[in-house]
């Protein structure tokens, strides 16, 4: 160790105040963590690249400082998607300071995967208070029993007013609106669920229909429009 002459002149003093880490709450423990194998939890980190033409939505499952479990959910930009397979590949395994420290490709994953450490160093991970934490596996809750992210497109312009292109449901096929004109409903198809049927033999038209649904008022439509070609369809 290396001390300047001034430091090296100066008469010891006692470091009295030795009161630890503050504890931080972690699968139903208060635990003052010292070291990267004093972490474990699940949480999640959401990012954004420098030109903020995407997102990122990190999930990570952290056991005793090492990721079990990784979930990377990306959004507007297509390369972002290839960024994320590689991800995938990257993050199980390594330690969160590995991962940290890591150039996880694209910009939004590295912010993610920044704002999740800010998050599970100190307390705020969604197993805080879940005994023994969250199974590995949990991250696939997130997306439901179609293993899709559940993603909101909309669309609206002062002229035209709003198009509902996406729900969580899944595609949205058709709008309904009352005799003004306001939305009151719309009509979709999960895509993930037709897949699926059309994985156990159906024929598409039969899969299609099968995972079709609906939401809101739509029997009380005065009409229905495609939100992507504005076309009336029959109700």
């Amino acid at each position: 160790m290396i001390y300047t002459k001034e430091v090296e002149l100066m008469c010891p003093v006692k470091l009295d105040a030795q009161h630890g880490a503050a504890p931080i709450p972690e699968e139903a423990k208060w635990v003052k963590a010292k070291e990267i194998k004093d972490i474990s939890g699940f949480t999640h980190g959401i990012g954004w690249c420098a030109p903020q033409q995407g997102a990122c939505k990190l999930s990570l499952n952290v056991k005793d400082g090492v990721i079990e479990e990784a979930l990377v959910e990306t959004l507007g930009c297509s390369g972002m998607t290839h960024s994320a397979a590689m991800a995938a590949e990257i993050l199980p395994g390594r330690t969160i300071l590995e991962a940290l420290n890591t150039d996880l490709v694209c910009d939004a994953i590295n912010t993610a995967m920044r704002e999740l450490f800010l998050q599970i160093a100190y307390g705020r991970s969604q197993s805080a208070f879940s005994e023994g934490g969250l199974a590995i596996g949990a991250g696939l809750e997130d997306l439901g029993k179609g293993l899709r992210s559940q993603i909101g497109t909309m669309y609206g312009t002062k002229a035209k007013g709003p198009r509902y292109l996406e729900m969580a449901e899944g595609y949205v096929n058709a709008i309904a609106l009352d005799e003004e004109g306001c939305i009151i409903g719309y009509k979709f198809v999960n895509l993930g669920k037709m897949t699926d049927f059309i994985k156990k033999g159906d024929d598409p038209t039969t899969a299609y229909n099968k995972a079709c649904g609906q939401y809101g008022r739509v029997a009380d439509a005065a009409k229905l429009i495609d939100p992507r070609t504005d076309k009336e369809i029959e109700k």
